[in-house]
């Protein structure tokens, strides 16, 4: 069962506030990372690349646990627990428009070494549980 993101939390995911990603290791020990994001209804989309730690322990088990924490308000919070499907269809289209969000250019002209990347995932999160104070 899915849940619901309230207002306030979508309101902030469209801006270009950073997540913190926790996926699980072979060894059961966490592994985390700061991810840009895109919303899409309730549902949470970030970009990674083939081979990446984060994209093998999500093969391996989708659980993850997403925190999201606005820069101008650290005691404001929310976790989003849920699981992720991935997909490589859409991954560069994804990634480029992250980068215009973030930044304001596509990948490539932000990242100097884009072209070396590995292909890119669609990571997409279906939240289980929200808690937190957004």
């Amino acid at each position: 069962m899915s849940a619901e993101l309230s207002a306030e939390l979508k309101a902030l995911l469209d801006t270009p506030v950073f997540i913190t990603v926790a996926t699980i290791q072979p060894d059961g020990s966490p592994q985390v990372s700061p991810v840009w994001v895109k919303r899409d209804g309730d549902d949470l989309l970030f970009s990674t690349t083939l081979g990446r730690q984060k994209e093998k322990n999500l093969r391996r088990d989708p659980r993850l646990s997403i925190v999201v924490q606005p820069f101008d308000a650290p005691y404001s919070y929310a976790e989003i627990r849920g699981t992720a499907e991935m997909t490589e269809e859409g991954g560069q289209e994804l990634i480029d428009e992250l980068a215009l969000k973030y930044v304001g250019k596509k990948y490539a002209e932000f990242n100097a070494t884009a072209a070396q990347d590995a292909p890119r995932v669609v990571v997409r999160v279906t939240p289980r549980k929200v808690v937190g104070r957004i």
